[in-house]
């Protein structure tokens, strides 16, 4: 199959509809980042159509050079600390059940952009009493410190994603180590065994199939309880390129090994990605 062109089970409709151009106007209002347009989502549609959006704070700049993702890397801008409180007003305005949250790393701050993770997640649990909450988090480097702030906010999902197997972890996430994402996940879990914890990878980058389960062993053995897997899709010329496109059986495969192995929940297809029926992991 040429790597360069899509299969039919990868395009996407357009993105229409009544609520998708609310969401886009709020965003646009209140200035505010959505991973949904920085990583450019195939299912943005979808979602926003639903009223479902995952907010990225802490600005739209990343200090970490990761070859597959499509938000851009650099020197980040300044901190906006009416962030939290954008993000929450707009939560209560769509009138969303399920807010999931993610960042850019901001390895140039002392605190790695905790503080407003934290006040971000207070102020929509005050603005929002009755919303669930999954903080899809940066790696912190590992700080334990930083980590034990973000489980006391006591999402109901944490997530972090693992991205790849070990073997490509050098190539494409540059900066983050397989080993200290599996750890922690473990640790999170280990803290408080009532928050759910979530992970999920890509296929498309050249893995092998028993490096595919390798590192589904891995992550159960992190104690995760949801699994996300999907097809990488390369954002431009200048990131990682497509290696091959999975076929939807395969992934349908990897679902049925990944609930034997005991996942609570395993969400694999070819457009998923790790906020993709977000609402339903929390169950």
């Amino acid at each position: 199959m040429n790597r360069n062109i899509k299969p039919k089970w990868i395009k996407v409709k357009l993105p229409i509809g009544e609520n998708y151009k609310k969401l886009k106007k709020l965003v646009t209002t209140h200035k505010l980042n959505t991973i949904c347009q920085s990583a450019s989502c195939p299912n943005i549609g979808e979602c926003w159509g639903k009223g479902v959006a995952t907010f990225m704070i802490l600005g739209n700049i990343c200090t970490r050079s990761c070859k597959f993702c499509g938000v851009k890397t650099g020197r980040p801008g300044k901190l906006d600390l009416e962030e939290p409180k954008k993000v929450a007003k707009s939560i209560k305005i769509l009138q969303i059940k399920h807010a999931v949250i993610t960042s850019v790393n901001r390895d140039d701050l002392k605190d790695m952009g905790s503080s407003i993770w934290i006040e971000t997640i207070k102020m929509t649990r005050f603005l929002n009493p009755y919303v669930t909450i999954e903080a899809l988090i940066p790696d912190f480097k590992g700080e334990k410190n930083i980590i034990d702030k973000i489980i006391d906010t006591n999402p109901e999902v944490i997530s972090h994603n693992i991205e790849t197997v070990n073997r490509l972890t050098k190539v494409i996430r540059v900066q983050a180590k397989y080993d200290r994402s599996l750890k922690v996940l473990q640790y999170i879990k280990d803290k408080n065994r009532n928050i759910r914890t979530k992970t999920g990878f890509m296929l498309g980058l050249g893995e092998k199939q028993e490096e595919i389960i390798e590192t589904m062993k891995d992550i159960k053995k992190s104690k995760v309880d949801i699994l996300t897997i999907g097809q990488y899709l390369q954002p431009s010329l200048n990131h990682y390129p497509v290696h091959n496109f999975i076929l939807p059986e395969k992934f349908q495969e990897l679902k049925i090994i990944g609930i034997k192995m005991g996942f609570k929940y395993v969400e694999s297809g070819p457009l998923v990605r790790s906020s993709y029926h977000a609402e339903k992991h929390v169950k």
